[in-house]
């Protein structure tokens, strides 16, 4: 796979586009803002864009999506069936407006979707928010506001819960493989291995 960060928004939410390289299919997670470098990007690759996936409701990395729909229609937005409350109450969501999208496909823990041969493993690690999620693709883990390097998300906000994002993260994430690369909303990329021994949160 080709992957691609772009931070963009008012809070430069990791934005990353991914592409299998066979046949140039592709999914964005968390567009937090239109960015002219993520347009160019697709258009100059060829990259057919399949769906907008969004690991939690928070507009700080949802408000792009409305605008990356109307350049590629076909896309279709994906989100966890335990987010529909939060992304129908701009207020949850902290949105400063009301929120102009509407999600196609409503997933649950446990889900796949198709990419070409790639295989997008939803993982439902609520915790930051009711229906917070990550996705992943053969080793690489796209965590969201789940799991960051060396930190985790907030849990103070409207929905959150300190217990729930770390059996999230014991019971869903440091299951997986030590080598696994994790791609988080905010800082740089870890592995597993690596917040398993270091990680002060959990």
């Amino acid at each position: 796979m080709k992957i691609t960060c772009i931070p963009s928004g008012m809070l430069q939410a990791n934005t990353y586009i991914v592409a299998e390289e066979n046949t140039n299919k592709a999914f964005i997670v968390d567009p937090g803002g239109y960015s002219k470098k993520t347009v160019d990007l697709i258009n100059n690759e060829n990259y057919e864009l399949e769906y907008i996936i969004l690991t939690h409701g928070h507009s700080d990395h949802t408000d792009g999506v409305a605008e990356y729909k109307r350049l590629f229609p076909a896309a279709k937005i994906v989100a966890c069936e335990k987010e529909r409350e939060l992304l129908e109450d701009p207020r949850k969501s902290m949105s400063y407006g009301p929120i102009d999208f509407e999600v196609e496909i409503w997933v649950k823990d446990g889900d796949i979707l198709k990419l070409g041969d790639k295989e997008l493993k939803i993982l439902h690690t609520p915790g930051h928010t009711p229906g917070g999620m990550c996705i992943l693709v053969e080793n690489h883990l796209f965590s969201g506001d789940t799991l960051f390097q060396y930190s985790i998300g907030r849990t103070d906000f409207w929905g959150g819960s300190f217990a729930d994002i770390k059996k999230s993260i014991q019971n869903k994430l440091y299951v997986l493989h030590d080598d696994t690369i994790v791609y988080p909303g905010h800082m740089g990329t870890t592995t597993i291995g690596a917040e398993k021994r270091g990680n002060p949160f959990v």
